[in-house]
């Protein structure tokens, strides 16, 4: 009986250690640190409650991020739309362009385990620019200083596509923000 009765107690003990605590209402969870943690805290709540949306577009043949606020982040697809749409006129009063001007970038744009996937048409020859490196390099930058992107790859009818790294090496590896850090300008 004080065997049965030790082996209750123990089982009793070990059930109750191991429960999930509950609360009372979703908390959010930060990103854990390590290689996939996002370096660009800039997709992030206001004060007032809003978004922000970072968007990369270029002066002076640089990388630069402007952030709009938004009621909340979109999702990868919308987020990409907003870039594709180019600077707003205020940010053309100031100077910034965009490589993606004519670009054969398809709208939409896929999430799947922090990898964002952007799918690239037959580059159109009309657009007169050679500026290729830095529309790759304003899709990325974009899309990876979201949280739930730590990397973009680039796809044409489905298969994975070469494109252009900062340094103009090609690659159809997931790319990051460093990949085009050299691009960026000072802040």
């Amino acid at each position: 009986m004080r065997r049965l009765l030790l082996v209750a107690s123990c089982v009793a003990v070990l059930a109750t250690g191991c429960g999930v605590p509950v609360d009372d209402a979703p908390r959010p969870v930060p990103v854990p640190p390590g290689p996939f943690a996002n370096p660009a805290p800039d997709a992030t709540a206001t004060s007032s409650g809003r978004s922000a949306e970072p968007l990369c577009f270029l002066r002076d043949d640089r990388l630069v991020r402007v952030v709009r606020p938004v009621e909340y982040l979109p999702d990868v697809a919308t987020h990409l739309e907003h870039l594709l749409a180019g600077p707003a006129e205020a940010d053309r009063d100031g100077g910034l362009t965009s490589a993606l001007t004519g670009r054969a970038v398809r709208p939409g744009g896929r999430l799947t385990a922090g990898v964002a996937e952007v799918e690239v048409a037959e580059a159109a020859d009309e657009s007169g620019r050679s500026d290729e490196i830095l529309a790759f390099g304003q899709i990325v930058c974009t899309l990876t200083s979201r949280a739930d992107v730590h990397s973009v790859t680039f796809r044409r009818d489905g298969r994975p596509l070469e494109v252009p790294r900062a340094d103009g090496a090609l690659t159809t590896e997931p790319l990051t923000a460093a990949d085009y850090r050299s691009l960026m300008a000072a802040r």
